[in-house]
């Protein structure tokens, strides 16, 4: 568990971190690794570790305060329960906060949804779905952030909306023959 900005794991030596994931909680892993993913797949040099807003307050406070000197372009925070790391951050730094909910065994992650979507004005942080699926397109929009300023990303970006159409073609393919084969 990585716990100072210092020490984030950063998958590529070779160039600062783009992008920052961090979370609430060990735990809260078991998302956010989907939007890790998306930082692997596309080769998106990154930084991942465990900031907590109430556990870690002063830690937090750091990390949010110096993100922009680092040379940070977009932040993924998850967090569960009171889910108050997303907007603590984005009160802290201009720099692009993406909210995923972790899903709570208690209200199963609608609580995190509501505490990250209710900002109140003036300090606005994304927020996306609940889960598996708001952890891998809060990793897609980092993506597209990031394409504004290089367009070989928003090409990589592309073929893999591409690919996806594709699949579900494919899935439709393999609907219909079912449907066909039911109907005779």
């Amino acid at each position: 568990m990585m716990t100072n900005p210092k020490n984030a794991k950063n998958t590529n030596k070779q160039k600062k971190a783009l992008v920052s994931i961090v979370m609430g909680s060990q735990s809260d892993y078991e998302t956010l690794k989907h939007s890790e993913q998306i930082m692997i797949d596309f080769s998106i040099p990154y930084e991942i570790q465990v900031v907590s807003a109430h556990r870690t307050p002063t830690l937090m406070y750091k990390f949010a305060q110096e993100a922009m000197k680092r040379g940070l372009k977009v932040i993924i925070a998850g967090a569960g329960g009171s889910a108050h790391l997303p907007g603590m951050i984005s009160s802290l730094t201009t720099i692009p906060v993406l909210g995923v909910p972790v899903e709570s065994k208690g209200l199963k992650g609608l609580d995190s949804l509501l505490s990250i979507v209710q900002m109140p004005a003036g300090i606005p942080t994304a927020c996306f779905a609940i889960g598996k699926a708001g952890a891998i397109n809060a990793g897609l929009f980092a993506l597209e952030i990031l394409s504004l300023q290089d367009k070989l990303l928003a090409k990589r970006i592309e073929a893999y909306r591409c690919q996806n159409s594709k699949k579900a073609q494919d899935g439709n393919k393999v609907v219909q023959t079912r449907l066909r084969e039911k109907q005779k």
